[in-house]
């Protein structure tokens, strides 16, 4: 049994304002262990559940935040940017049995702690075939095509309900309660620790794979917080805008739509200025 844990740092445990999850603050520094314990704990519980390979992609920002030197043992660690199938990388070759996300948060324009979908703030809205959609519903499309299933879910109890849309077997924990974008009521180390392994121990008896599931076409609809933006985006073929803040692509697969979405976001990025975005 191969699991892929796809491990973003927003929903970890203890993390509430962008301080925490921003390369190179004070309070990043302190978090780092903190995802790393939680990351460390889903690990543990699916080698508890039968497990013979644990793999690690590391989903935020720079893709360079965990701690090589605290993960278990056993567990390998795919760090850095750059990768075919961001967030997901890995499960395109065909040997993963089921997928975990980890530290999932929600989307863009939704109630959460640091709710976003890829960009921290530009981005207002994110919609696949006109659902509202956070990166756990886009992903769990792209891991569907490979035939591999999302087993578990870890965030804020946010995060974790909207996992019930696009995973609604897989094992949720929620290590924070959202209070607002920016505050929760967080459990410690020690319970989430312990909670993310049991439910990681369970959830390794849904790693099974399944035929690929062709669910298209998708249309990704991106909203933005000013028009240059969404001009900016259809440098991307295929991208065209729908609205004055506004841009749609479709594609006929989510291999091929997240990638699109990855482009336009990396577009988009380099067009925000400093302080007016």
């Amino acid at each position: 049994m191969r699991i892929l844990i796809s491990a973003d740092m927003e929903g970890a445990t203890g993390v509430t304002w962008p301080d925490d999850v921003v390369p190179g603050a004070a309070q990043w520094e302190r978090c780092r262990s903190l995802f790393t314990s939680d990351v460390n704990a889903a690990v543990r519980g699916f080698h508890d559940g039968g497990a013979d390979e644990v793999i690690i992609n590391e989903a935020h920002a720079t893709m360079r935040n965990l701690l090589l030197e605290q993960l278990d043992e056993r567990a390998q660690l795919l760090t850095g940017r750059h990768k075919e199938l961001s967030m997901v990388e890995g499960v395109q070759h065909g040997d993963v049995d089921g997928i975990a996300f980890v530290g999932y948060h929600a989307g863009a324009g939704m109630e959460g702690v640091l709710a976003h979908t890829y960009l921290a703030n530009q981005i207002t809205g994110v919609w696949l075939n006109d659902v509202r959609a956070s990166e756990g519903l886009l992903n769990a499309h792209v891991v569907a095509e490979f035939g591999v299933p999302v087993v578990l879910v870890t965030g804020d109890d946010v995060a974790c309900e909207d996992a019930l849309g696009y995973a609604p077997e897989a094992l949720k924990v929620a290590v924070k309660d959202h209070v607002s974008r920016y505050a929760a009521v967080c459990r410690t180390p020690a319970r989430t620790g312990a909670d993310i392994r049991a439910a990681a121990k369970e959830a390794a008896a849904l790693a099974v794979r399944h035929d690929p599931v062709r669910g298209g076409p998708f249309t990704v609809a991106v909203e933005f917080d000013a028009e240059h933006l969404a001009m900016a985006a259809t440098i991307v073929p295929g991208v065209d805008r729908i609205g004055e803040r506004k841009v749609a692509c479709t594609s006929e697969t989510m291999y091929e739509g997240i990638r699109a979405f990855k482009a336009v976001t990396t577009i988009v990025s380099a067009a925000v200025e400093e302080q007016y975005g």
